[in-house]
C-alpha cells in the first residue's frame, strides 16, 4: 500500500546522546498552497539541529511535509510551525529551520526560525 501524508513524527533514541554532533536534512520538494490564491507555492526546507536524546525517523519526516501539500500556509507560518512541531517531539538542544521559497510575483522569500541558540 503507498504511504500517505501523515502529521505524526517518529522518533527512535540517539545511539550518541553524550557527544554534541549537528543533523543537517534538506529536503528540496516541500510544497503548500498560497492561503490567498491557491496556487501551489514550492520551497527547499533545511532542517539543522543538534540532537539530545532522540533523533527523527526520516521517512516520518518525508510524511510528515507532505501533508503541507494541500494546506494553505504563508511561508512564515509554515517554517515556525514545522520548527516548533520538531522541538515538541525530538528535544534537541538546538535546532534551526530554513525555508527557500521559490519566485512568486517577482519575490523571491527565504524564512529561519531557530530555537536554542
Amino acid at each position: 500500500m503507498p504511504s500517505q501524508p501523515s502529521r505524526h513524527l517518529e522518533v527512535v533514541p540517539n545511539p550518541h546522546a553524550d557527544r554534541e554532533y549537528e543533523v543537517a536534512l534538506e529536503i528540496p520538494e516541500f510544497t503548500c498552497l498560497c492561503p490567498m490564491t491557491g496556487q501551489p507555492d514550492f520551497a527547499t526546507v533545511t532542517v539543522i539541529y543538534v540532537p539530545n536524546e532522540k533523533i527523527v525517523e526520516l521517512k516520518s519526516l518525508k510524511l510528515y511535509l507532505w501533508s503541507y501539500r494541500g494546506e494553505g500556509a504563508f511561508h512564515e507560518d509554515v517554517t515556525n510551525r514545522i520548527l516548533d512541531d520538531l522541538v515538541a517531539c525530538l528535544g534537541p538542544r538546538r535546532m534551526t529551520v530554513h525555508t527557500d521559497w521559490n519566485v512568486r510575483g517577482g519575490i523571491h522569500t527565504t524564512v529561519t526560525a531557530s530555537t536554542g541558540c
